[in-house]
């Protein structure tokens, strides 16, 4: 798989020439889309741009997800700016890397705020680097703007200055879930899951969502997320089990797979796994065969479904990844789809907060987490192209449909989509209370 160079902050700030802003159209409305992209920001030519720090996950075991994370959000910004950017005015991506490791987080934070001077922090994943950078952007009154799925937000644990607007939470996640497992494959269920706050939140919240209906978690494997080898903890699967639940992440995933599929064999239990087991893999390589017929649950569907969005299609061609989920550029650098929606739909969150609140600089910050509480209702569109959604400003955390999609013929169909009132969950955190 190729890899994306690592870009400098003054490499991922684009501002386009003149020549190439006259070929470039505006996607909000008609009368933006007449005019050239430098025309559309001469009414706030005194303005500084908005400053946007990315943290990304470049290298470390999150790098496949930061690869394209930061493809979404380059794109995101792209059309962004085409439509005459936030407020009028253009905007920026300062981009730093932070390992996908938790003792670097809060320095990036820090780099941010007293370096960079940028407006807010976005697009941290891992959850253990979330829950070491978030209490040092509330400490910096910074908005940080997390597209992580962790619980960690709704839970309570972080501060008011932290949101998860543009993806949903895995307990939101289990919950829509745990009703098809147990009404279609199983009851009795062994996990797998990774050690540490990511799989912590997968541990805690299904079992209880399984009983709900029926079922019962009879074993639970945690596996260090720097394992490289899997037989042996598939020794521990109680006979008994009807149905193995994994989500996994890291360069491993390919490795835990194949392995799985050589202990089982055929006399394999019902297989549910999240997408993350298998994100950035192509499904058709040596190996997964096994993996026919097994289920998976997904953010966003990676193949073009056959009742695919018009949303859906003109995203795609934005991030340049092709009906089957991956890179038009090259069909073997598979993307990270069931996730990196999130950027893309946080930044237009960000957008419809920063202009909600008639931001200018950081003065603004605590208008801009003020005014993106009060959003609501999300409809599906191009900004919102997973689907429509619901924003809760008391907990911080978006809720939205999950999908169920089957491994069939070397891709991945969808078989149920959750509603939303499927996975929402009663508020566990009123932040709007809190001060800032």
């Amino acid at each position: 798989m190729p890899k994306t160079p690592i870009l400098r902050p003054e490499d991922t700030i684009h501002s386009p020439s003149r020549r190439a802003a006259l070929r470039t159209l505006g996607a909000g409305g008609a009368a933006a889309a007449t005019l050239p992209l430098w025309a559309r920001y001469a009414g706030a030519q005194s303005a500084a741009p908005i400053r946007l720090g990315f943290e990304m996950h470049a290298t470390g075991i999150g790098a496949a997800y930061g690869r394209w994370y930061e493809r979404t959000s380059i794109a995101a910004v792209k059309a962004i700016n085409a439509a005459g950017g936030i407020n009028g005015r253009e905007v920026v991506m300062v981009t730093e890397d932070d390992g996908t490791d938790p003792k670097r987080a809060a320095e990036v934070v820090e780099k941010f705020a007293t370096q960079h001077k940028v407006d807010l922090a976005f697009g941290t994943l891992f959850s253990n680097v979330v829950m070491a950078a978030a209490p040092r952007a509330g400490e910096l009154k910074m908005p940080y703007f997390v597209v992580s799925e962790g619980h960690h937000v709704a839970s309570g644990k972080l501060n008011r200055w932290t949101v998860q607007p543009g993806i949903t939470d895995v307990k939101s996640q289990v919950l829509a879930m745990a009703p098809f497992v147990a009404g279609n494959l199983g009851k009795k269920v062994t996990m797998i899951y990774p050690d540490y706050a990511f799989g912590y939140d997968h541990r805690d919240n299904f079992p209880p969502a399984m009983k709900a209906h029926g079922g019962e978690v009879i074993a639970q494997i945690a596996i260090p997320p720097t394992e490289t080898s899997f037989t042996k903890y598939f020794a521990k699967i109680p006979r008994e089990t009807e149905v193995i639940y994994h989500v996994l992440v890291g360069p491993a995933v390919l490795t835990f797979v194949k392995e799985m599929g050589e202990f089982f064999g055929p006399s394999r239990p019902e297989i549910f796994g999240f997408i993350d087991s298998i994100e950035a893999v192509d499904l058709n390589s040596p190996g997964l065969e096994f993996l026919e017929g097994t289920y998976f649950w997904e953010g966003n569907p990676r193949y073009a479904q056959k009742d695919q969005t018009a949303f859906d299609k003109a995203y795609r061609k934005a991030v340049g990844v092709d009906d089957n989920g991956a890179s038009v550029a090259d069909p073997k650098d598979v993307s990270t789809y069931a996730h990196m929606f999130g950027c893309w739909e946080t930044l237009y969150i960000i957008k419809q907060g920063m202009e909600a609140a008639g931001y200018k600089d950081a003065g603004d910050r605590q208008k801009l987490i003020e005014a993106v509480e009060e959003i609501g209702k999300i409809p599906a569109s191009d900004q919102h192209p997973q689907g429509d959604k619901v924003f809760n400003g008391k907990t911080h955390q978006v809720f939205g449909h999950q999908y169920v999609s089957k491994v069939a013929k070397g891709r991945l169909d969808v078989v149920h989509t959750s509603t939303i009132e499927d996975g929402m969950y009663p508020d566990e955190v009123d932040y709007t209370t809190q001060s800032f």
